[in-house]
């Protein structure tokens, strides 16, 4: 079982940097598969990047790669997104979601069983 928690949002200018941390807490972390969803206002939540569970492998939507990189630390028990060149349509709803025991890059939203409750960011032009 996993509970996740994410932090690091907030309000920034267009062109700026942030990361986000999601903190997970339980014993499959490790061997867990991990992904960024995103959800504007009015939108549906759709995927942003996933990430296998050793760090090795990773996926991107077309509309952040080469701007958004996801990593993790296992040692830790955490996931990040840094996201840079931010556009004001990046301005979402973020949240950090797992699925335990899946070595693969989980794209999907319905492939992950535990999701954290989001953390805003909001980019200004």
């Amino acid at each position: 079982q996993l509970q996740l928690v994410e932090s690091g949002g907030g309000l920034v200018q267009v062109g700026a940097s942030l990361t986000l941390s999601c903190t997970a807490s339980g014993p499959t972390f490790s061997t867990s598969a991990m992904g960024w969803f995103r959800q504007a206002a009015g939108k549906e939540r759709e995927f942003v990047a996933a990430i296998n569970r050793n760090g090795g492998g990773t996926d991107y939507s077309d509309s952040v790669k080469g701007r958004f990189f996801i990593s993790r630390d296992n040692s830790k028990n955490m996931l990040y997104l840094q996201m840079s060149t931010l556009k004001a349509e990046d301005t979402a709803v973020y949240y950090c979601a797992g699925r335990s025991n899946v070595g693969l890059i989980l794209k999907r939203e319905s492939s992950y069983d535990y999701w954290g409750q989001g953390t805003q960011v909001t980019v200004s032009s």
